[in-house]
C-alpha cells in the first residue's frame, strides 16, 4: 500500500509541474500555446474525470492531468496557483472564498452519492435509519448483531462481530458530504462532530482518499465506512439503502441522485443536496464541482491557456461528457444545471476581459 501512494504522489506532482509550469517559465507568456491542462482535487469523481479527460486528450491532442489528492488538497492547489483547475465536493462557504487569493467560480460537473459500503459474511442487505448511521458512525452500536441494526432488518444474518469504522483520514469534500447529511439528521452529530472535509472521529480508522477506505472496507471483515458509489460499485462491495425524510429506504442509482437535485440551484451553484426531500431521492448525493479563478492571468498563464482551460470544462458540462456520466454510476447534470454552469463560465475574464471561446 505505501509503495502504491509513493507511485501515486510522484504522480501527481509531475502532473502539477506539468500545465502551470510550462506557463511559467516565460515572461512574455501572452500569445503562448497551451501544452496541458492540470487539474487536482476530489477524489470522489476521479473515474469520471479519468474517463473524459482522456477522451479529450484523445480527440484533442491536448493533454489533460488529473491528481486525485482530496478536495482539500485541490482547494490547497488552487489557493496556491500550481493548477489550471481545482476540483471539490465541498462548496467554498463565504469565508473560505474570502481567503482566497482571487475571485473563484464553482462549476458542477456531475452528480454522485456517497454510500455506507460494509464487508460482512453473505453480503446481507442492509437498510439504515438516521438514528442507526449515528448509533454506528459515533461508536455507540458496536457489534453487528446489535438488537437496534436487528429490528430494522429482521430476517438479515447478521454476524456475531464488532463493527470497524473506516474514515478518510485527508482532507475530504466526500467527508464534508456524509458529515453534512449527518448534521442535518442527527442534532448530536451536529453538536459533537460536525460537518467537514476533516473531523475528529470518536472511533474508527482513517485511509486516503476513496480508493484507500474503500480497500480497507474490502480487507476488513466487519468493517463500515463512508465512500463514493462508484468505489463501492467497482469493487462488488454492498451498500446500504438509507430511509430519507419521506420514510423510504432508497439505494443509491442513477435515478435516485437525479430526484435529489429537483430543487432550486443559486446563480454562484453553491448548494447542499443532501437529506434531500424528494421522496425518490437518495439521501446523501451531492454535485461536485470544479473550481477556477475568476481572472485567468495568474503565474504567467497565457491567453490561450485560460482559453483552453475554458474551454475544457465547458466541454466537460456538455452532452457528449455528460452522457459517459452514467457508464461509471454517477448521474448527468439536469439542464437547469448545465445552464447555470455555462452562464458561470461566461464570467471568466482574462486581464479584466471577458474570454471569447464560448
Amino acid at each position: 500500500m505505501k509503495k502504491i501512494q509513493l507511485l501515486l504522489s510522484t504522480i501527481i506532482i509531475l502532473a502539477l509541474m506539468a500545465s502551470c509550469g510550462n506557463a511559467g517559465k516565460d515572461k512574455s507568456t501572452n500569445n503562448k500555446k497551451a501544452k496541458s491542462i492540470t487539474g487536482a482535487g476530489a477524489t470522489f469523481p476521479q473515474p469520471f474525470y479519468n474517463k473524459i479527460f482522456k477522451s479529450y486528450t484523445k480527440e484533442q491532442g491536448l493533454l489533460v492531468t488529473y491528481g486525485g489528492i482530496g478536495s482539500g488538497g485541490g482547494i490547497r492547489s488552487l489557493k496556491d496557483k500550481i493548477v489550471d483547475f481545482g476540483a471539490s465536493d465541498a462548496f467554498l462557504n463565504d469565508t473560505k472564498l474570502a481567503g482566497m487569493p482571487g475571485e473563484v467560480l464553482h462549476i458542477p460537473t456531475c452528480l454522485g452519492a456517497v454510500v455506507a459500503a460494509y464487508n460482512l459474511p453473505g453480503k446481507p442487505e442492509l437498510k439504515f435509519t438516521p438514528e442507526l448511521m449515528e448509533g454506528v458512525f459515533m461508536g455507540k452500536i458496536t457489534n453487528w448483531n446489535d438488537k437496534k441494526i436487528a429490528a430494522i432488518n429482521p430476517g438479515a444474518n447478521l454476524p456475531d462481530l464488532a463493527i470497524t469504522v473506516v474514515y478518510r483520514s485527508d482532507g475530504s469534500g466526500t467527508t464534508f458530504i456524509f458529515s453534512d447529511y449527518m448534521s442535518k439528521v442527527s442534532s448530536n452529530w451536529a453538536k459533537k462532530i460536525g460537518a467537514g472535509k476533516a473531523l475528529q472521529w470518536a472511533v474508527g480508522i482513517g485511509a486516503k482518499g476513496n480508493p484507500g477506505v474503500a480497500g480497507t472496507i474490502s480487507q476488513t471483515v466487519g468493517a463500515i465506512g463512508y465512500i463514493g458509489s462508484e468505489y463501492a460499485f467497482a469493487m462488488g462491495i454492498p451498500v446500504a439503502s438509507i430511509q430519507n425524510q419521506a420514510g423510504n429506504f432508497i439505494l443509491p442509482s442513477v435515478e435516485s441522485v437525479s430526484a435529489s437535485a429537483k430543487g432550486e440551484m443559486p446563480a454562484d451553484t453553491r448548494v447542499s443536496l443532501t437529506n434531500t426531500n424528494a421522496a425518490d431521492g437518495y439521501p446523501i448525493s451531492s454535485f461536485t464541482w470544479i473550481i477556477i479563478y475568476k481572472e485567468q492571468n495568474y503565474n504567467n498563464r497565457s491567453k490561450d491557456q485560460a482559453n483552453q482551460t475554458i474551454k475544457l470544462i465547458d466541454w466537460v458540462v456538455s452532452a457528449d461528457a455528460q452522457k459517459e456520466t452514467t457508464k461509471v454510476h454517477y448521474a448527468p447534470l439536469p439542464e437547469a444545471a448545465v445552464a447555470k454552469a455555462k452562464a458561470v463560465l461566461k464570467k471568466v475574464t482574462y486581464n479584466g476581459e471577458i474570454l471569447s471561446n464560448l
